[in-house]
């Protein structure tokens, strides 16, 4: 006699199906590759900091405007540098360029994930806007790319969108030991999350991550409120950040 299979129970398979999905809404490092670490157009590889790489949409498509809080990324200069990416980088990676933290991004951003290349909007900023943006990226050609790819999700024209990147990093002040770091220094990931807080008033922990790629830092992102008059709790990007025990910050270039 043939054993008999049991039988199907469909509601119980449509049940497991949405708990997965539901693990990976709320946790989406289980259910996603890691992405790469990308810096000034390029791209570097997995990096273990990546509280920003499942993009969440609210519909059929992102909508302008339609976002909870920025996050404001600041890229130390010199770590960049020391990726294979960066190997490459002309002007800002040569002797001489006298770059610490430097913008990478201003990101508008959900609670779980994140909008990107929303319309309708100018996918090419006029020169006119570009020179507001003068001074906060290492280059013109990552201007240009964060605001198609994040700048036309806020909302803004590109002119209001980079005098708001400006507003953002003119208002962090960045920590003495980073100012003038002609040294090399090691650091724990949680002793630059303080020193940040330290220099910062009403920046508190669970409002920046830390990150970094083979030892070496990489990125400080710092969230803000929508309007940009305070700072954002951001569980989802502080819990992610750098996990390593200590990691190398190399001296500015």
């Amino acid at each position: 006699m043939s054993a008999r299979l049991p039988p199907s129970n469909p509601a119980g398979f449509l049940a497991a199906l949405i708990a997965f999905a539901s693990l990976a809404w709320v946790c989406p490092s289980l259910a996603a590759p890691l992405a790469a670490f990308c810096g000034p157009d390029r791209c570097t590889g997995p990096a273990p900091f990546l509280p920003l790489r499942v993009q969440a949409l609210r519909g059929a498509a992102s909508t302008p405007g339609d976002f909870d809080f920025y996050v404001l990324s600041l890229s130390w200069s010199s770590g960049f540098c020391e990726t294979p990416a960066g190997a490459g980088a002309r002007g800002q990676c040569d002797a001489g360029a006298n770059l610490g933290f430097v913008v990478h991004g201003l990101w508008p951003q959900y609670e779980h994930g994140y909008p990107s290349d929303c319309g309708p909007a100018a996918r090419v900023p006029s020169r006119v806007a570009l020179q507001g943006a003068q001074g906060l990226y290492p280059d013109e050609g990552l201007a240009r790319h964060e605001w198609q790819k994040h700048g036309t999700c806020s909302g803004k024209s590109p002119t209001d969108y980079f005098a708001d990147v400006r507003r953002a990093r003119d208002s962090i002040v960045i920590p003495s030991p980073f100012v003038a770091a002609k040294e090399k220094q090691t650091w724990t990931p949680i002793d630059i999350t303080r020193a940040f807080i330290a220099a910062n008033a009403r920046l508190r922990p669970g409002m920046l991550g830390v990150a970094c790629a083979n030892g070496v830092l990489q990125e400080v992102r710092i969230c803000f409120s929508k309007d940009l008059r305070d700072f954002h709790a951001c569980p989802e990007v502080s819990r992610q950040g750098c996990r390593v025990r200590e990691i190398s910050v190399p001296p500015i270039l």
